[in-house]
């Protein structure tokens, strides 16, 4: 490891918020150094405990976020934030409303809070959310949330970065069930109802419980259903008995290596995917995407053969 590159390791891993905020945009932007930068910061990693929360606009995402940071700073946990949030159709960055919740966090040197853009990505995370993931976890964060942008049936990204999902939900938007009938149902260890002092959230839980009577897990637990009003801090301490339940199941039933398994290999294809893309990318000028597009526009060259033949360059190269 080169001497500057060292050093700023050291610095980062001692706690030092401005070398963790520089880590996290060279990693983020894609500066020269981030692929070296990640390289070195991985075998520090693996040790913070990652939870996903998800769910639909409006369910208090970003509420509970905070008062779970709250409990989890009482308990003298150190807490990293990365709240994914909607791309702005005016300066393509990120809508900051998660980080404009959190500000009276901001002088806590226990908590570090980062707000994420899209930028185009679906699946309710950015693309580079789980390299800024590894940044903080090796940053010597005890616990990371990552707050997804408001998803729906099958934007299911954060169970593939997650070490525990929890989904969020609120009574009266309608088709109560209309966020669980298909694929985000599937991925939630934990269920929360949200603003349950409303009307409806009877009905909410006992829609979730019918659901899961028609399916079995594969690692055999029951996602518990916890109700919150996220707003009055109430709830919380519940919720953070299920994460904690939820961990010990795990390592009760030696479950947690198996997971990890499952969640890098679908990680793996992805980095896969983005770095074979950006090859591909790199050998070709954008003139060289307009003539192809033209070609197959004009039905003078089919998409098929074309994306054969860039691909064979590919192992070429």
């Amino acid at each position: 490891m080169n001497p500057p590159l060292q050093t700023w390791i050291e610095q980062l891993r001692s706690g030092d918020v401005r070398t963790l905020a520089r880590a996290i945009s060279t990693v983020e932007n894609r500066a020269p150094g981030w692929s070296e930068l990640l390289k070195a910061l991985f075998p520090h990693s693996g040790k913070a405990r990652v939870l996903g929360l998800t769910g639909p606009p409006g369910a208090g995402k970003s509420t509970l976020v905070d008062q779970l940071a709250r409990f989890y700073r009482k308990q003298k946990h150190t807490v990293g934030i990365v709240a994914v949030d909607p791309t702005s159709p005016y300066t393509g960055g990120a809508i900051l409303g998660d980080r404009i919740r959190m500000q009276e966090h901001f002088s806590d040197p226990g908590i570090y809070i980062r707000s994420m853009a899209t930028r185009g990505s679906l699946g309710g995370l950015a693309r580079t959310t789980a390299d800024v993931t590894t940044v903080l976890d090796a940053s010597g964060r005890d616990l990371i949330m990552i707050e997804t942008v408001g998803v729906g049936q099958d934007e299911v990204d954060i169970v593939r970065l997650a070490d525990i999902t929890i989904l969020i939900l609120v009574p009266g938007m309608g088709d109560d069930v209309q966020t669980i009938k298909a694929g985000i149902m599937e991925i939630a260890d934990i269920f929360v109802i949200n603003k349950s002092d409303r009307d409806g959230a009877e009905n909410v839980e006992r829609e979730i419980r019918s659901l899961q009577s028609l399916a079995i897990r594969n690692d055999g637990w029951t996602p518990p259903i916890v109700k919150t009003v996220a707003s009055q801090g109430l709830g919380i301490d519940k919720l953070a008995g299920a994460i904690s339940d939820y961990e010990s199941y795990l390592q009760e039933k030696d479950l947690a290596l198996t997971k990890s398994v499952e969640n890098w290999q679908e990680r793996l294809v992805e980095m896969l995917r983005d770095a074979l893309l950006d090859k591909a990318r790199g050998l070709m000028t954008d003139g060289d995407m307009a003539r192809y597009a033209a070609e197959v526009a004009e039905h003078k060259r089919d998409p098929y053969s074309l994306v054969e033949e860039i691909a064979a360059n590919l192992g070429k190269s």
